[in-house]
């Protein structure tokens, strides 16, 4: 007879899902999707520099109409580039030295021929006029487009969304993750009496003789294109300073009137706080000349780069709800606290390819245990992340299909927290855990990174070979099982796992003892514990999200 302890997780206990936006699951790839998904020949042969982006928002139509400048370095000789835009809002013209281009156009994509080679090495620039309705978000922040309501006063609340479906949404440039513009100026115009809020820092602020009102933002640092935000209300402004590592850090804060002095209380409990942790784990805030700002949003949020996105109304957890179960979670804003996560891991340390956004969420997911175990000590950080396997799927895989534009499973929040812990576990040295996390974001400062990249540093920098404990848990849906049978009158064990030459230290002990760490691999081998035997054994399943199976 088998005695089965497989620790699997509940699907479906917990009706709130944390995650940013994520598309629709799909089977079936189109040529649409990888002109989208895939870094062709049209894509990187050149190397975004700077945007202009200049948009009016007509709200009343619910119509936009504006240009994007694209500054660019060519990486190799060309006479034709693919931009995208989507199929929905018109191209009125390319212009390139004073000239219209000719183009054509396949689904979402825009493909420009120029009048000369374009050399290697060249730097140059064009510019696209676009206007027309873009896609409303039905849902947003989980379907991308525009947000336009009101607040509770009537007036305009009007906010952008597109993370997963694509910036291309709703302004043209290279919707792909891998080429990250190196700065932009953002120029957004809104009807009299109404505020545009944006990433970076407001340069200017014009009236024009339309009776709108242009808001200049100038982002200095490299940012992703879905970060590129517009948020539009009656706003008021109110701001501070952190001492942060290195310097003073503005903090803004622009929210709908009605809402300052629930604002000055709430985010002044949660933003130095939320700072100080993420620094000491992370390193450096990544973007002090940019600054840091929360944005009132009539969308739940976003991680808008120095312009999070905040619509959790003011209260703690998930909408007044903890993800984990435990009573960790209504101690904080999980909106401020996870959305500003991000700004290390999603904005600094960036993807190529949305196949791999285990490495925004994962980590981000995994950042709210090191926030509570600032504030709140390490058993309550280990009992957080415990608490959220209730919401782990197991349904498919992590990491995506690459060069598709698609991410994997949603699992990639709750699973790669989990993870995350688990591998620090393995390490058992916390000191040693947190240069790791420093070190990412101080290797990868303001850079795009793949799967090998991001595993392979956090291996190498253990000093134990993690690289299977990824493979298994972020490729595969099914969890590695320790298998326990008696041979002889000795305890002996292996790993069953699907991925290859699968080992991972584990903590194992007998009842009432010290856990020691044992390394199995595919073949059994005795469990060298003094008196240990199948009834006695006792393995860290608070740490280690496995299967356990004793014969």
């Amino acid at each position: 007879m088998k005695l089965y302890r497989l620790f699997v997780a509940l699907l479906g206990l917990v009706s709130f899902s944390a995650q940013a936006q994520l598309g629709v699951p799909k089977a079936i790839f189109t040529r649409a999707d990888s002109l989208r998904g895939n870094l062709t020949p049209l894509r990187t042969c050149y190397d975004i520099n700077y945007y202009h982006l200049d948009v009016k928002f007509d709200i009343d139509k619910k119509f936009i109409s504006g240009s994007n400048l694209f500054r660019f370095t060519a990486t190799r000789n060309f006479t034709r580039l693919q931009f995208d835009l989507f199929a929905n809002l018109k191209v009125e013209k390319v212009i390139y030295e004073g000239k219209v281009l000719p183009y054509k156009r396949e689904f979402n994509a825009v493909f420009v021929t120029f009048p000369k080679t374009i050399t290697k090495g060249s730097k140059d620039e064009f510019t696209v006029y676009y206007s027309g309705n873009p896609t409303i978000a039905k849902h947003a922040p989980w379907d991308g487009g525009v947000v336009y309501t009101t607040d509770s006063l009537g007036k305009p609340f009007v906010a952008t969304a597109c993370q997963g479906m694509g910036a291309s949404v709703w302004w043209p440039n290279k919707d792909h993750q891998a080429d990250e513009v190196d700065s932009i100026l953002i120029s957004i115009s809104v009807p009299k009496g109404l505020t545009d809020v944006s990433n970076g820092r407001l340069r200017k602020t014009t009236q024009l003789n339309d009776g709108y009102t242009r808001f200049d933002w100038f982002v200095a640092n490299p940012i992703n294109n879905y970060d590129v935000a517009a948020n539009i209300a009656d706003y008021v402004h109110f701001a501070d300073t952190y001492d942060g590592e290195k310097g003073k850090l503005t903090t803004d804060f622009w929210v709908l009137p009605y809402n300052l002095e629930k604002a000055k209380k709430q985010f002044g409990e949660n933003v130095k706080p939320m700072l100080k942790a993420f620094e000491y784990w992370f390193g450096p805030y990544p973007f002090y000349e940019d600054g840091y700002k929360l944005v009132e949003t009539p969308h739940l949020g976003m991680e808008h780069q120095s312009a999070t996105a905040y619509g959790n109304h003011y209260m703690n957890g998930y909408l007044g709800h903890d993800l984990s179960g435990t009573g960790w979670g209504l101690k904080w804003d999980y909106i401020i606290v996870h959305e500003s996560g991000h700004e290390w891991f999603g904005n600094n340390i960036t993807s190529k390819d949305i196949a791999d956004m285990w490495i925004h969420e994962g980590f981000t997911d995994y950042s709210e245990s090191l926030f509570i175990e600032n504030y709140y000590g390490k058993t309550a950080a280990l009992e957080y992340v415990h608490g959220l396997r209730v919401s782990i799927a197991n349904d498919s895989p992590i990491v995506g299909p690459y060069n598709v534009n698609k991410e994997g499973s949603e699992d990639m929040y709750y699973k790669g927290a989990v993870l995350l812990n688990m591998i620090r576990a393995i390490i058992n040295d916390d000191v040693k855990w947190r240069d790791i996390l420093r070190g990412l974001n101080k290797t990868f400062y303001h850079q795009t990174v793949t799967y090998d990249d991001i595993t392979k540093y956090v291996s190498d920098h253990a000093g134990v070979n993690l690289l299977p404990v990824f493979d298994q848990y972020l490729h595969y849906t099914t969890l590695p099982v320790l298998e326990f049978v008696t041979i002889k009158g000795q305890l002996n064990c292996r790993w069953v796992a699907e991925a290859k030459d699968f080992m991972m230290p584990v903590k194992i002990r007998v009842k009432g003892g010290e856990y020691k760490f044992i390394t199995p691999g595919k073949d059994f081998a005795p469990v060298k514990i003094d008196g240990i035997t199948k009834d006695s054994a006792e393995v860290d399943t608070f740490n280690y999200y496995i299967g356990v199976l004793i014969d």
